[in-house]
């Protein structure tokens, strides 16, 4: 299984939001055995909660899952790039690696806008590995904003 493997199984969390009428993004934990742990899609209109982005909520599982908030050896995958709240808690659980899809340049957290992933200043770095199904990613949004305004 390879990291188009699991962004697929990611898309399918987004297309979930999508139904919800949330921001389609989704986002899946792998841990070091290649085992998925924790997944999830936008939630903070359902949840009321500022804080229920998809990896957020992938993290939160992944967290609960193996009884620790460090989550060392693991992979995030995220249809969007990671915005600065998502990459923060990343950062502070200790993910390993984060695989995104298509580039947020206006809340990006990866490179985009910001770039927590290497900043030396911080106590963590993490790879980060950009543009996994890419188009996929990018046509979820967009066919969910271009369905927003035109009603």
């Amino acid at each position: 299984m390879d990291d188009e493997f699991y962004m697929n199984l990611a898309l399918d969390e987004a297309r979930k939001a999508a139904m919800m009428d949330e921001v389609p993004v989704g986002a899946l934990l792998v841990n070091k055995a290649n085992r998925v742990i924790g997944y999830g899609y936008n939630q903070p209109v359902t949840r009321n909660d500022p804080s229920a982005h998809a990896e957020i909520v992938a993290l939160r599982m992944g967290a609960k899952n193996i009884g620790n908030y460090r989550l060392p050896g693991t992979t995030l995958y995220a249809t969007i790039e990671p915005c600065i709240m998502c990459m923060g808690a990343a950062i502070h659980a200790r993910v390993a690696r984060v695989v995104y899809g298509a580039d947020d340049p206006k809340w990006g957290g990866a490179g985009s806008l910001y770039d927590f992933s290497s900043d030396k200043r911080l106590n963590h770095t993490l790879e980060v590995v950009s543009g996994v199904c890419r188009n996929q990613a990018r046509e979820i949004i967009r066919t969910f904003f271009r369905n927003k305004r035109s009603k």
